[in-house]
């Protein structure tokens, strides 16, 4: 294990959990890039995060249970606030406790999504970023949560890769592209956003229905082009180590909206990320390299630009333990 925090994803917003994996009176123990988190709940229901390493012996406080809104290490019973402080130490009323802490990470919970900022500070620069449909009342969001071999920067690629459509996904979302694919040819129109990109396509001249969002740094929006129906597949790919990826798959509707449907449209999503797992875990390298190191053309734009900024921004990124 690295002996620091977060390495290559470090000073970002991110989803980690759905919020239904976060469960009333119980910790929930993650791991983003390689540095294992503690999720719970505080006396307020407030989601907190802490580095999952006890202060004391270094053990893991996601083994503990919940006490007031505190998490109780599970080898000495020491007991952490959702900020890290120790508030209590069995069998030493004379501990100077406010010099005992651990490491919190600023936490939200937005979309029905956990984030975390992937740095041990109190003012986290901007806010978690999420499409706008997450938060309406009339939509109703569902989710599911799978794990790929693969590094989490050619999850993220595969995510904003409109030309591989009709040739991994001939039965679900590319079945409309199968007839062109072979000779006809393809113009991604790349837009400028504060969070990132908005991405549409061609084929042929003629503008395709539909379009795809991403958000810095590991958002993918899929906008399904249905007259008159909000159709939104949303994928968050989050880096548990250098070969594993958690992704957060998510489904937007506007109709069709009784929970009766969720499990419908979890299989939908499933199924459309099945269809991509094999072949991007076959990758190699298994992290991104750099543009020039494999071949590409004028479709590549989207993965280039992810890329570019990846390397420039986050690549070799982290933080030094401290606790």
């Amino acid at each position: 294990m690295s002996d620091r925090l977060f390495e290559g994803f470090a000073n970002v917003w991110t989803p980690v959990a759905l919020s239904s994996e976060l469960r009333a009176g119980a910790p929930l123990g993650v791991e983003i890039a390689g540095t294992r988190v503690v999720l719970f709940r505080d006396r307020e229901g407030k989601v907190v995060a802490l580095h999952d390493r006890c202060p004391h012996r270094g053990v893991a406080l996601s083994l503990g249970k919940l006490r007031e809104g505190c998490v109780e290490c599970p080898f000495h019973g020491w007991r952490l606030d959702g900020q890290g402080q120790v508030v209590h130490v069995p069998w030493n009323p004379d501990a100077k406790r406010d010099t005992l802490r651990g490491v919190a990470f600023p936490a939200r919970e937005l979309a029905q999504q956990v984030w975390i900022y992937t740095a041990p500070t109190d003012a986290p620069p901007g806010a978690p970023e999420v499409h706008e449909s997450l938060l309406q009342s009339d939509v109703r969001v569902s989710g599911r949560v799978v794990e790929w071999n693969a590094h989490w920067t050619r999850a993220m690629e595969n995510m904003l890769d409109w030309p591989h459509l009709p040739f991994v996904h001939t039965r679900t979302i590319g079945r409309s592209m199968v007839a062109q694919a072979r000779a006809g040819r393809m113009d991604i129109a790349w837009e400028e956003r504060p969070w990132g990109a908005h991405t549409t396509i061609a084929i042929d001249g003629q503008e395709r229905p539909g379009s795809l969002d991403f958000r810095w740094p590991n958002q993918m929006n899929l906008h399904i082009g249905a007259p008159g129906r909000l159709m939104m597949i949303a994928v968050a790919c989050v880096p548990l180590d250098a070969t594993r990826t958690r992704m957060l798959l998510y489904f937007a509707r506007g109709f069709l909206r009784n929970p009766l449907f969720d499990p419908l449209f979890n299989w939908m999503n499933l199924r459309i990320a099945a269809e991509d797992q094999a072949i991007v875990e076959s990758s190699s390298p298994v992290e991104v390299p750099e543009a020039g190191a494999e071949r590409s053309v004028r479709t590549d734009r989207p993965t280039l630009h992810f890329r570019k900024r990846y390397f420039a921004e986050l690549a070799g990124s982290g933080l030094k333990t401290k606790g």
